[in-house]
């Protein structure tokens, strides 16, 4: 059973920004086909900053909390400040994930960092050079020179090779883990 702090069920309870922009500046969407947590993200810039955030999450308690989070993070802060936005910071604002809910807060990041991504698109700007790639599992730096995090090696600068990558959903965690924290398979 996972336990979640009171800012975690206070955001799945009252989940700030949900709905749809119908002339959003920029759209993300991911899902987790194992979980079945789907979430979208639209946005509208101004400025350079995010003048205007929402979402649309299908999923558990934590996707929607997590969800509401990131918009709350988001809004109003620069491009650059927003594509920092780490999934530890998210998890960290929501007062701590249950390990086999973090796979959540990935997902947030990631939506959002597609719908800038999609905006940069639409403004003639290729945004996977805009961030550095960072380790998922202990954010520095990666040493390799990747295209976007999605498609680093499991190898970060600070020697963390003790990445698995999980047989169930093909996600990558930390093997000090007992289960995948996306999917929950334990490891044999």
């Amino acid at each position: 059973m996972a336990f979640y702090s009171e800012k975690v069920m206070d955001h799945f309870a009252n989940p700030r920004n949900v709905g749809e922009i119908k002339d959003a500046d920029g759209v993300g969407e991911v899902g987790n086909p194992v979980c079945g947590d789907m979430m979208t993200f639209y946005i509208k810039v101004k400025d350079n900053k995010i003048e205007d955030v929402k979402f649309k999450t299908f999923g558990c308690g934590a996707a929607i909390a997590v969800s509401s989070m990131v918009s709350e993070m988001a809004l109003g802060k620069t491009l650059e400040e927003v594509i920092n936005l780490t999934n530890a910071d998210v998890a960290k604002a929501l007062g701590g994930l249950p390990p086999n809910k973090m796979h959540c807060s990935n997902l947030g990041a990631d939506a959002l960092h597609r719908a800038i991504e999609n905006y940069k698109a639409k403004q003639g700007n290729n945004t996977s050079k805009d961030h550095p790639c960072s380790c998922p599992h202990c954010e520095p730096e990666l040493k390799n020179d990747c295209m976007h995090p999605k498609f680093c090696k499991p190898c970060c600068s600070k020697g963390n090779n003790n990445v698995k990558v999980c047989s169930v959903c093909k996600s990558e965690y930390l093997a000090d883990y007992d289960e995948c924290p996306s999917c929950a398979t334990v490891k044999k």
